[in-house]
Protein backbone atom coordinates (compact mmCIF):
# COMPACT_ATOMS: atom_id res chain seq x y z
CA UNK A 1 0.00 0.00 0.00
CA UNK A 2 1.41 2.73 -1.06
CA UNK A 3 0.44 5.57 1.63
CA UNK A 4 1.57 3.37 4.76
CA UNK A 5 4.56 0.70 5.12
CA UNK A 6 3.69 -2.35 6.98
CA UNK A 7 6.02 -5.17 7.61
CA UNK A 8 7.98 -7.43 10.51
CA UNK A 9 11.44 -6.16 11.31
CA UNK A 10 13.58 -8.39 13.78
CA UNK A 11 11.45 -8.86 17.00
CA UNK A 12 9.14 -5.64 16.26
CA UNK A 13 6.11 -5.02 14.26
CA UNK A 14 6.51 -2.06 12.26
CA UNK A 15 4.37 0.97 10.89
CA UNK A 16 5.38 3.63 8.45
CA UNK A 17 3.46 6.33 7.16
CA UNK A 18 4.73 7.15 3.69
CA UNK A 19 2.72 10.13 2.25
CA UNK A 20 4.95 13.24 3.73
CA UNK A 21 3.74 15.22 0.73
CA UNK A 22 0.29 14.87 2.50
CA UNK A 23 1.49 15.56 5.55
CA UNK A 24 0.99 11.66 6.49
CA UNK A 25 -2.58 12.52 6.96
CA UNK A 26 -4.40 9.20 7.65
CA UNK A 27 -6.97 7.88 4.99
CA UNK A 28 -9.62 5.20 5.61
CA UNK A 29 -7.94 2.48 4.01
CA UNK A 30 -4.84 3.56 6.17
CA UNK A 31 -6.65 3.14 9.42
CA UNK A 32 -7.82 -0.46 8.06
CA UNK A 33 -4.94 -1.30 7.37
CA UNK A 34 -2.95 -0.06 10.74
CA UNK A 35 -6.25 -2.30 12.79
CA UNK A 36 -5.14 -5.43 10.84
CA UNK A 37 -1.93 -5.18 11.90
CA UNK A 38 -2.63 -4.83 15.33
CA UNK A 39 -5.47 -7.34 15.18
CA UNK A 40 -2.50 -9.78 13.81
CA UNK A 41 0.28 -9.07 15.70
CA UNK A 42 -1.61 -8.93 19.17
CA UNK A 43 -1.17 -12.54 19.01
CA UNK A 44 1.91 -13.39 17.44
CA UNK A 45 4.41 -14.68 19.98
CA UNK A 46 7.24 -13.55 17.69
CA UNK A 47 5.84 -9.65 18.04
CA UNK A 48 7.54 -7.96 21.32
CA UNK A 49 6.52 -4.59 20.41
CA UNK A 50 5.66 -2.23 17.43
CA UNK A 51 7.06 0.86 16.74
CA UNK A 52 5.39 3.91 14.70
CA UNK A 53 6.68 6.69 12.38
CA UNK A 54 6.74 8.79 9.89
CA UNK A 55 8.46 9.91 6.50
CA UNK A 56 9.29 13.44 6.53
CA UNK A 57 9.83 16.40 8.88
CA UNK A 58 7.10 18.27 9.04
CA UNK A 59 4.62 15.95 10.25
CA UNK A 60 3.62 12.31 12.06
CA UNK A 61 0.47 12.62 11.22
CA UNK A 62 -1.84 16.09 10.41
CA UNK A 63 -4.93 14.48 10.93
CA UNK A 64 -7.28 12.31 8.92
CA UNK A 65 -7.92 12.70 5.19
CA UNK A 66 -10.80 14.31 5.31
CA UNK A 67 -11.57 15.40 1.46
CA UNK A 68 -13.81 12.50 0.69
CA UNK A 69 -15.79 13.19 3.61
CA UNK A 70 -16.39 17.02 2.58
CA UNK A 71 -17.30 15.58 -0.53
CA UNK A 72 -19.80 13.30 -0.23
CA UNK A 73 -21.67 15.00 2.78
CA UNK A 74 -21.89 18.23 0.12
CA UNK A 75 -24.48 16.26 -1.59
CA UNK A 76 -26.26 15.06 1.52
CA UNK A 77 -24.63 11.43 2.04
CA UNK A 78 -23.02 11.49 5.35
CA UNK A 79 -23.13 7.93 6.10
CA UNK A 80 -19.41 7.40 4.11
CA UNK A 81 -18.10 9.76 6.99
CA UNK A 82 -19.96 7.93 9.90
CA UNK A 83 -18.57 4.63 7.99
CA UNK A 84 -14.99 6.44 8.69
CA UNK A 85 -15.61 7.37 12.07
CA UNK A 86 -17.16 4.04 13.53
CA UNK A 87 -13.90 2.20 11.94
CA UNK A 88 -11.21 4.28 12.61
CA UNK A 89 -12.66 4.49 16.76
CA UNK A 90 -12.68 0.59 16.59
CA UNK A 91 -8.89 0.72 15.43
CA UNK A 92 -8.42 3.39 18.11
CA UNK A 93 -9.57 1.28 21.21
CA UNK A 94 -7.89 -1.66 19.94
CA UNK A 95 -4.62 0.20 20.15
CA UNK A 96 -5.79 1.91 23.51
CA UNK A 97 -6.14 -1.97 24.59
CA UNK A 98 -3.11 -3.59 22.65
CA UNK A 99 -1.41 -5.99 25.04
CA UNK A 100 2.64 -5.16 24.07
CA UNK A 101 4.53 -2.06 23.98
CA UNK A 102 3.73 0.50 21.20
CA UNK A 103 6.18 2.78 20.81
CA UNK A 104 4.97 5.94 18.36
CA UNK A 105 7.61 8.74 17.34
CA UNK A 106 5.96 11.99 16.38
CA UNK A 107 8.07 14.66 14.83
CA UNK A 108 5.84 17.83 13.62
CA UNK A 109 2.42 17.71 13.69
CA UNK A 110 0.21 14.94 15.07
CA UNK A 111 -3.27 16.20 14.94
CA UNK A 112 -6.70 14.80 15.44
CA UNK A 113 -6.26 11.18 13.92
CA UNK A 114 -2.81 11.25 14.54
CA UNK A 115 -3.55 11.50 17.88
CA UNK A 116 -5.48 8.45 17.56
CA UNK A 117 -3.42 6.50 15.98
CA UNK A 118 -0.03 7.66 18.70
CA UNK A 119 -1.32 9.10 22.06
CA UNK A 120 -3.16 5.70 23.16
CA UNK A 121 0.28 4.08 22.82
CA UNK A 122 2.29 2.98 25.86
CA UNK A 123 5.49 4.70 25.00
CA UNK A 124 4.93 8.32 23.05
CA UNK A 125 7.84 10.03 22.17
CA UNK A 126 8.53 13.63 21.05
CA UNK A 127 11.09 15.61 19.75
CA UNK A 128 12.50 19.56 19.35
CA UNK A 129 10.13 19.95 16.52
CA UNK A 130 7.15 17.97 17.70
CA UNK A 131 3.31 20.15 18.02
CA UNK A 132 0.47 18.13 19.26
CA UNK A 133 -3.14 19.40 18.53
CA UNK A 134 -7.02 18.49 18.86
CA UNK A 135 -7.05 21.57 16.26
CA UNK A 136 -11.72 20.14 16.03
CA UNK A 137 -12.95 22.87 16.77
CA UNK A 138 -11.93 24.64 14.16
CA UNK A 139 -13.56 22.82 11.20
CA UNK A 140 -17.09 22.47 13.32
CA UNK A 141 -16.01 19.13 15.16
CA UNK A 142 -15.17 18.08 18.61
CA UNK A 143 -11.83 16.58 19.88
CA UNK A 144 -12.64 12.55 18.60
CA UNK A 145 -10.65 9.32 18.20
CA UNK A 146 -10.06 9.23 21.98
CA UNK A 147 -8.40 13.01 22.28
CA UNK A 148 -11.63 13.70 24.93
CA UNK A 149 -10.37 10.58 26.81
CA UNK A 150 -6.82 12.14 26.99
CA UNK A 151 -8.20 15.81 27.44
CA UNK A 152 -10.23 14.34 30.26
CA UNK A 153 -7.07 13.42 32.17
CA UNK A 154 -5.16 16.13 31.60
CA UNK A 155 -4.33 18.03 35.19
CA UNK A 156 -6.73 20.31 36.15
CA UNK A 157 -8.48 22.23 33.44
CA UNK A 158 -6.10 22.05 31.27
CA UNK A 159 -7.99 19.76 28.77
CA UNK A 160 -10.93 21.86 28.32
CA UNK A 161 -8.30 24.67 27.74
CA UNK A 162 -6.79 22.76 25.12
CA UNK A 163 -10.01 20.97 23.38
CA UNK A 164 -12.13 24.39 22.80
CA UNK A 165 -8.93 26.34 21.76
CA UNK A 166 -7.34 23.93 20.02
CA UNK A 167 -3.66 24.86 21.23
CA UNK A 168 -1.05 23.33 19.91
CA UNK A 169 1.20 21.54 22.09
CA UNK A 170 5.16 21.64 22.02
CA UNK A 171 7.29 18.74 23.35
CA UNK A 172 7.04 19.74 27.39
CA UNK A 173 3.45 20.84 27.52
CA UNK A 174 2.49 17.42 25.29
CA UNK A 175 4.03 15.62 27.96
CA UNK A 176 2.56 17.68 31.21
CA UNK A 177 -0.85 17.32 29.31
CA UNK A 178 -0.35 13.65 29.15
CA UNK A 179 -0.27 13.32 25.36
CA UNK A 180 3.27 12.60 25.24
CA UNK A 181 5.74 10.54 27.61
CA UNK A 182 9.65 11.27 26.38
CA UNK A 183 11.42 13.63 24.74
CA UNK A 184 14.62 11.91 22.72
CA UNK A 185 16.39 14.47 20.22
CA UNK A 186 15.65 13.47 16.74
CA UNK A 187 18.76 12.26 15.85
CA UNK A 188 18.87 9.94 17.85
CA UNK A 189 15.52 8.34 16.69
CA UNK A 190 17.03 5.68 14.29
CA UNK A 191 19.52 4.35 16.42
CA UNK A 192 16.93 3.96 19.02
CA UNK A 193 14.80 2.25 16.71
CA UNK A 194 16.78 -0.30 15.46
CA UNK A 195 17.80 -0.95 19.06
CA UNK A 196 13.92 -1.44 19.71
CA UNK A 197 13.69 -4.21 16.65
CA UNK A 198 16.83 -6.21 17.61
CA UNK A 199 16.10 -6.44 20.97
CA UNK A 200 12.37 -5.76 21.79
CA UNK A 201 12.50 -4.06 24.89
CA UNK A 202 11.51 -0.77 25.40
CA UNK A 203 14.14 -0.26 28.28
CA UNK A 204 16.34 1.77 25.69
CA UNK A 205 13.73 4.46 25.90
CA UNK A 206 14.12 5.35 29.04
CA UNK A 207 17.81 4.97 28.62
CA UNK A 208 17.56 7.57 26.02
CA UNK A 209 15.01 9.81 26.84
CA UNK A 210 16.61 13.37 28.08
CA UNK A 211 14.94 16.22 29.73
CA UNK A 212 12.35 17.90 27.08
CA UNK A 213 11.19 21.98 27.40
CA UNK A 214 9.31 23.35 30.20
CA UNK A 215 5.58 23.23 29.94
CA UNK A 216 3.96 26.28 30.00
CA UNK A 217 0.99 24.84 30.39
CA UNK A 218 1.97 24.10 34.10
CA UNK A 219 3.11 27.81 34.86
CA UNK A 220 -0.22 28.93 33.72
CA UNK A 221 -2.37 26.16 35.48
CA UNK A 222 -3.53 28.52 38.12
CA UNK A 223 -4.98 30.45 35.42
CA UNK A 224 -6.20 28.00 33.71
CA UNK A 225 -8.04 26.59 36.34
CA UNK A 226 -9.39 29.73 37.53
CA UNK A 227 -10.76 31.18 34.56
CA UNK A 228 -11.97 27.74 32.50
CA UNK A 229 -14.31 26.44 35.58
CA UNK A 230 -17.21 28.54 33.73
CA UNK A 231 -20.55 26.56 33.30
CA UNK A 232 -20.36 27.52 29.56
CA UNK A 233 -17.45 28.50 27.60
CA UNK A 234 -19.45 32.34 27.23
CA UNK A 235 -19.55 31.88 31.29
CA UNK A 236 -15.71 31.58 30.74
CA UNK A 237 -15.56 34.72 28.46
CA UNK A 238 -17.61 36.78 30.38
CA UNK A 239 -15.08 36.19 33.71
CA UNK A 240 -12.13 37.54 31.66
CA UNK A 241 -10.63 40.27 33.02
CA UNK A 242 -8.79 41.72 29.66
CA UNK A 243 -5.39 40.05 30.98
CA UNK A 244 -3.06 39.86 27.64
CA UNK A 245 -3.41 35.78 28.56
CA UNK A 246 -6.89 35.83 28.21
CA UNK A 247 -7.06 38.03 25.52
CA UNK A 248 -5.15 35.52 23.34
CA UNK A 249 -7.57 32.64 24.96
CA UNK A 250 -10.34 34.68 23.62
CA UNK A 251 -9.09 35.15 20.51
CA UNK A 252 -8.56 31.62 20.12
CA UNK A 253 -11.56 30.62 21.53
CA UNK A 254 -13.85 32.70 19.23
CA UNK A 255 -12.32 31.83 16.34
CA UNK A 256 -13.30 28.32 16.15
CA UNK A 257 -16.99 27.09 15.97
CA UNK A 258 -19.16 28.19 18.56
CA UNK A 259 -21.54 25.22 18.74
CA UNK A 260 -18.52 22.61 18.77
CA UNK A 261 -15.75 24.82 21.14
CA UNK A 262 -19.24 24.87 23.56
CA UNK A 263 -20.21 20.76 23.08
CA UNK A 264 -16.53 20.42 23.78
CA UNK A 265 -16.54 21.41 27.15
CA UNK A 266 -19.11 19.77 28.10
CA UNK A 267 -18.02 16.30 26.11
CA UNK A 268 -14.64 16.63 28.25
CA UNK A 269 -16.20 17.05 31.47
CA UNK A 270 -18.82 13.48 30.72
CA UNK A 271 -15.87 11.97 29.75
CA UNK A 272 -14.08 12.49 32.85
CA UNK A 273 -16.75 10.99 34.52
CA UNK A 274 -16.19 7.25 32.68
CA UNK A 275 -13.80 4.98 32.98
CA UNK A 276 -13.56 3.45 29.54
CA UNK A 277 -11.80 4.88 26.35
CA UNK A 278 -14.83 2.84 24.86
CA UNK A 279 -17.35 4.92 26.56
CA UNK A 280 -15.32 8.25 25.58
CA UNK A 281 -15.15 7.08 21.72
CA UNK A 282 -18.81 6.55 22.22
CA UNK A 283 -19.73 9.57 23.34
CA UNK A 284 -17.66 11.62 20.46
CA UNK A 285 -19.19 9.51 18.22
CA UNK A 286 -22.60 10.81 18.86
CA UNK A 287 -21.61 14.46 17.84
CA UNK A 288 -19.57 13.07 14.82
CA UNK A 289 -22.63 11.34 13.67
CA UNK A 290 -24.32 14.54 13.82
CA UNK A 291 -22.10 17.45 12.57
CA UNK A 292 -22.41 16.87 8.83
CA UNK A 293 -25.96 16.49 8.74
CA UNK A 294 -27.06 18.70 12.00
CA UNK A 295 -23.92 20.67 12.78
CA UNK A 296 -20.69 22.80 11.29
CA UNK A 297 -18.63 20.73 9.95
CA UNK A 298 -19.31 20.76 6.28
CA UNK A 299 -19.37 24.99 6.70
CA UNK A 300 -15.64 24.38 8.58
CA UNK A 301 -14.03 22.23 5.60
CA UNK A 302 -15.31 24.69 3.42
CA UNK A 303 -13.48 27.66 4.76
CA UNK A 304 -10.34 25.41 6.15
CA UNK A 305 -9.63 23.53 3.36
CA UNK A 306 -11.53 23.96 0.28
CA UNK A 307 -11.54 27.29 -0.02
CA UNK A 308 -9.23 28.25 2.41
CA UNK A 309 -11.42 31.68 2.43
CA UNK A 310 -10.80 31.14 6.65
CA UNK A 311 -14.34 33.01 7.12
CA UNK A 312 -16.38 30.21 8.21
CA UNK A 313 -20.15 31.18 8.48
CA UNK A 314 -21.33 29.16 11.55
CA UNK A 315 -24.62 28.40 12.85
CA UNK A 316 -24.75 29.98 15.57
CA UNK A 317 -22.93 32.45 15.05
CA UNK A 318 -21.03 33.47 18.45
CA UNK A 319 -20.54 31.46 21.15
CA UNK A 320 -23.27 33.58 23.01
CA UNK A 321 -25.95 32.01 20.97
CA UNK A 322 -25.01 27.97 21.52
CA UNK A 323 -28.00 27.35 23.56
CA UNK A 324 -28.35 24.01 25.97
CA UNK A 325 -30.68 22.53 24.19
CA UNK A 326 -28.29 22.72 21.16
CA UNK A 327 -25.32 20.93 22.64
CA UNK A 328 -28.08 18.56 24.58
CA UNK A 329 -29.11 17.62 20.30
CA UNK A 330 -25.55 17.09 19.43
CA UNK A 331 -24.27 14.62 22.40
CA UNK A 332 -27.75 12.86 22.90
CA UNK A 333 -27.80 9.28 22.86
CA UNK A 334 -27.97 8.07 19.14
CA UNK A 335 -30.27 4.53 19.57
CA UNK A 336 -29.59 2.20 17.16
CA UNK A 337 -26.88 4.20 15.53
CA UNK A 338 -24.80 4.37 18.56
CA UNK A 339 -21.03 3.10 17.93
CA UNK A 340 -20.92 -0.55 18.39
CA UNK A 341 -17.04 -1.63 18.85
Amino acid sequence: MADIDIRITGKAGRITLTRPEALNALTYEMALAIEAALDEWAEDPAIELVVIDAEGDRAFCAGGDIQQMYDTAKTGDFEYGRKFWRDEYRMNAKLFNFPKPYVAFMQGFTMGGGVGIACHGSHRIVCENSQIAMPECSIGLVPDVGGSWLLARAPGHVGEFIGCTAARMDPGNAIYAGFADYFIPRAAWPGLIETLEATGHVSAIDATATTGPMATLKRDQAQIDRNFNGRTVADIIRGFKGTPWEQAAEKALRRNCPLSVESTLELVRRVRGLDTIEGALGMEYRFTYRSASEGDFVEGIRAAIIDKDRNPQWNPATLEEVTPLQISKMLMPLGDNALKL
